[in-house]
């Protein structure tokens, strides 16, 4: 996205702008492009480091975001001015997955797409774009790249960048040694390892020197340096069909490193079992079967698949009515798997505990608790609307049930996840039309959010979701050159400098249904819930196109319900409260509409109620329970997603979500302790609730 850049004038602009303005919002995205860019020059004076440095140590006085984004940066360029081109060296070997003796470290950027906004053309030319330059990719090339960059960036104008170009282009595996070489050498002035620093200069000098006299090149003491590309990741693009598919790809990113295929074996058949059960407490160790076997006895869903083209469908993804074989031992996890996992949540929550705060937290976490160290990073791209969201939510959800069950892709995968909002074109004809209130038109209301608290993601992201339909148009019928992978550009851009996470509650609900026979559906949802009672809402329509009369009569007012919620505040005191009305719907959305509403809680709107009915038009809450006293019958759809739809609905529940790492912790104490919910050990410093982390590039910005 970014080419070669004098970034000596990048911070010059970048101190005159921050001089310049007022205003906050400012420094993240230029400190941004500012790090971007020194990333990719091939030498930088250590006087230049050091100004930098020293700017973001003064963003520590600053409230969050700013001190975080700067305490971030601040290691960066430390680490970097001990060990020259330490970045970039990093950034490629994990990257492109070079072997090498020094850094396991593996990185791969998976692009889901939802096919329920992405045509099949659009897929076509967009799969094109992100994997178009793995055609390109040749790991000798990079071992050169990393050699050049590395010798320029610590030699600087003692280096002559043409004739070691030269050089290197001329040798053929000889490269790998010296990437070995160049590696070993960095790696002994950083660490535990640290040495002299011009005793690590002395070595890479003597290394370009041998390199000029193995390819009887004519040594040049100093002369013009050479520019450095730095490639896109390494990408995968997948239409997203089955929520299981970001597990099989993880599982095959592993198998692809440093593992054997006799250790993988062994694995191969947990990985292929993905539960379908989705209880909000532990899950069971011991499953009974109630179903006769018999394909045809199974209960049919309720919502119409939708056809595409090739032949695939988007099915409904409700498990309740289908059979999975089940693996014949259950083991409980152990308690170095159940501490490990306690871990990971608190490496995420830091210290915030279970306060219960209804601030939405961002940022990365300020705990001093050291991290485990994982060789494999999954970097998790998500593009489509709110639907798609969902998925992702119900789908990382499932993973840590599992993990909790026995740990097996979080002892080797650390997952980052980010989002690309982009929206069906209205000009589309939707592929199941429903009646949807007014109030869900936004079917983007996440990514509208994380662009209204970072302005760099609203300009940047949302701004390519905007232009990711057009591409199916616009694009050529040509084979994709390398110098125009616009989108691969950006979402490389994204991955790399998108480093603190904004978190969203994901919440839970029962769902029971009229029919007793049918067993209640426990699901989860992320940014909204929908109820309609279709019914009504089509009698009132009929009443009013053929009677002339102003008030309608009670009957076709609505249907009756009882809702009653505890109603949250600022100073966490919860008060429980409810009341009756007939309505014809209800919208219930996680996300706000503005910053001043920015609170970490649900929002419940009616649909044609009178003021006089209820005392708050709006109802701020977490937990809340509606039913039908008159055994009236409604609709659920979460997050905006025909697929998620539920039908002949007759009460529902809702509550946050618990991190099944909570519920370890609070096993484990009621072995050894009696009596009563109280948070002791360490679950007063766990976040009971369960949370989505989506990536941004500065958090949240007031």
């Amino acid at each position: 996205m970014i080419g070669w850049i004098d970034s000596k004038h990048v911070f010059s602009c970048f101190h005159i702008q921050a001089e310049r303005t007022d205003c906050k919002n400012h420094l993240i995205p230029l400190l941004n492009t500012l790090i971007y860019a020194m990333m990719q020059t091939v030498y930088i004076p250590d006087d230049l480091y050091k100004r930098v440095y020293d700017f973001c140590k003064r963003l520590l006085t600053l409230p969050q975001p700013y001190c975080t984004v700067g305490l971030s940066y601040a290691g960066q360029m430390k680490a970097e001015r001990l060990a020259p081109g330490l970045l970039y060296q990093k950034m490629i070997i994990a990257e492109q997955n070079l072997k090498n003796e020094h850094y396991p470290q593996q990185e791969r950027v998976f692009v889901f797409a939802d096919p329920a906004v992405f045509s099949e053309s659009l897929s076509t030319v967009l799969k094109a774009d992100i994997e178009a330059q793995g055609m390109f990719r040749n790991p000798l090339s990079l071992m050169r790249c990393v050699v050049q960059h590395s010798l320029q960036a610590a030699l600087g104008e003692d280096c002559h960048g043409p004739s070691l170009n030269d050089a290197l282009q001329e040798m053929d595996q000889d490269v790998e040694s010296y990437l070995n070489e160049v590696l070993a050498t960095v790696d002994q002035s950083t660490g535990s390892n640290r040495g002299d620093r011009g005793q690590t200069r002395q070595k890479l000098q003597e290394l370009y020197l041998q390199i000029l006299s193995n390819t009887k090149k004519g040594l040049l003491s100093s002369g013009s340096l050479c520019d450095v590309p730095l490639p896109n990741p390494e990408m995968s693009f997948h239409l997203w069909w089955e929520e299981e598919e970001i597990w099989r790809e993880l599982a095959k990113f592993i198998r692809s490193g440093s593992f054997s295929e006799s250790l993988m074996g062994s694995e191969d058949f947990y990985m292929s079992y993905l539960p379908t059960d989705l209880n909000s407490d532990m899950p069971r160790y011991s499953v009974m079967s109630t179903d006769s076997g018999i394909e045809r006895d199974i209960q049919g869903t309720e919502a119409s698949d939708m056809e595409f083209p090739g032949g695939k469908t988007l099915k409904p993804e409700i498990t309740s009515g289908r059979l999975s074989r089940r693996g014949g031992i259950k083991l409980k996890p152990s308690v170095t798997e159940s501490m490990a996992l306690m871990q990971d949540v608190l490496e995420e929550t830091g210290t915030a505990g279970s306060s219960g705060t209804l601030q939405r937290r961002a940022g990365n976490s300020s705990t001093t608790l050291p991290k485990e160290e994982r060789d494999y990073t999954a970097k998790i791209v998500v593009m489509g609307d709110d639907r798609a969201v969902g998925r992702l939510a119900r789908a990382y959800y499932w993973l840590r049930k599992r993990e909790a069950r026995r740990r097996f892709l979080t002892t080797k995968v650390n997952l980052q996840m980010y989002y690309i909002p982009v929206a069906r074109q209205s000009s589309t004809a939707s592929p199941v039309k429903e009646n949807v209130p007014s109030t869900s038109n936004n079917f983007c209301a996440l990514g509208s959010y994380l662009g209204m608290v970072d302005p760099w993601y609203d300009c940047n992201i949302c701004s390519l979701g905007q232009m990711i339909p057009d591409l199916a148009k616009t694009s050529g019928t040509g084979k994709p050159q390398e110098s125009d992978l616009f989108s691969a550009d950006v979402i490389s851009y994204y991955v790399r400098m998108g480093q603190q996470p904004v978190y969203f509650n994901i919440f839970y609900i029962k769902i029971y249904f009229s029919n007793k026979s049918k067993e209640p559906v426990e699901e989860v949802f992320v940014t909204d819930l929908e109820v309609d009672f279709p019914e009504f809402r089509m009698a009132q329509a009929a009443y009013k196109d053929t009677v002339k009369q102003k008030k309608m009569p009670a009957e076709l007012c609505g249907a009756l319900i009882s809702f009653s919620y505890l109603k949250v505040s600022l100073s966490n005191r919860e008060v429980e409260k409810g009341f009756s009305l007939r309505t014809t719907g209800a919208q219930i959305s996680a996300i706000p509409q503005n910053k001043t509403e920015d609170l970490n809680c649900l929002t419940v709107t009616f649909s044609d109620t009178k003021p006089k009915n209820i005392t708050e038009t709006k109802i701020r809450t977490c937990n809340f329970k509606l039913k039908t006293p008159d055994k009236s019958t409604f609709t659920v759809r979460l997050d905006k997603d025909f697929r998620r739809k539920f039908m002949n609905v007759e009460s529902i529940e809702v509550a946050p979500c618990r991190d099944p790492g909570y519920y370890i912790q609070k096993s484990l104490k009621s072995k050894f302790m009696a009596g009563g919910d109280s948070d002791t050990g360490l679950s007063k410093y766990m976040s009971k609730g369960f949370t989505l982390p989506i990536n941004t590039f500065a958090g949240i910005i007031d």
